[in-house]
């Protein structure tokens, strides 16, 4: 008897729903697959119909994201505020609290590296410096910022609007510190 495919959507989804909610608040290593299945309302087995472990389970998670991310990318074109392009592709990811999961304080420096090297990113770079020799660590630089300040705005629940996130991350990479009171002036006695 073959199952239908919705339930098996249905079941998929009740493990990963689970695995995100317990990866946001420990880590992986801390998570058994006795307490995905207890929590999802199935058992061991049922699980292991889906994945071959919780590794197996993460991989999935990450490749949908990153697929999901992409197809967002690849669907839109860029206007001129590629900040805001960029967080309407991360916000229009299906499920917030997957990434939230994945990009949370447990998840996986690994996948944070993926996401630099499989997402198109340069194409959110006006003028991308293609042959100087310091190009990857602007690049670098700004991928990395982009994606801590997404990480942050995610864990704190987006207290800012994405507009006031997007006025912030550009004057924070056109004017950098100084327009913001506690960083506009140096203290001597502290150097």
């Amino acid at each position: 008897m073959h199952k239908q495919p919705e339930i098996t959507d249905k079941t998929r989804q009740a493990f990963v729903n689970v695995f995100c909610d317990l990866y946001s608040r420990k880590p992986i290593e801390k998570i058994s697959i006795q307490e995905i299945a207890n929590q999802s309302g199935y058992n061991r087995s049922t699980f292991y119909q889906y994945f071959t472990d919780i590794y197996a389970l993460l991989d999935y998670v990450e490749e949908r994201i990153l697929n999901s991310i992409n197809e967002e990318m690849a669907s839109r074109e860029f206007s001129t505020h590629t900040f805001q392009d960029a967080l309407q592709c991360f916000e229009n990811v299906e499920e917030i609290s997957v990434l939230k999961a994945i990009l949370g304080d447990y998840g996986s420096v690994h996948f944070v590296e993926r996401l630099k090297r499989e997402i198109p990113f340069e194409r959110l770079i006006i003028d991308f410096p293609t042959n100087d020799a310091v190009a990857p660590y602007i690049i670098e630089f700004y991928i990395s910022t982009l994606i801590s300040m997404f990480r942050l705005w995610i864990r704190n629940d987006k207290d800012l609007s994405s507009e006031e996130l997007v006025k912030l991350i550009d004057s924070l990479f056109t004017s950098g510190l100084t327009p913001y009171p506690i960083f506009g002036t140096v203290n001597p006695r502290r150097l």
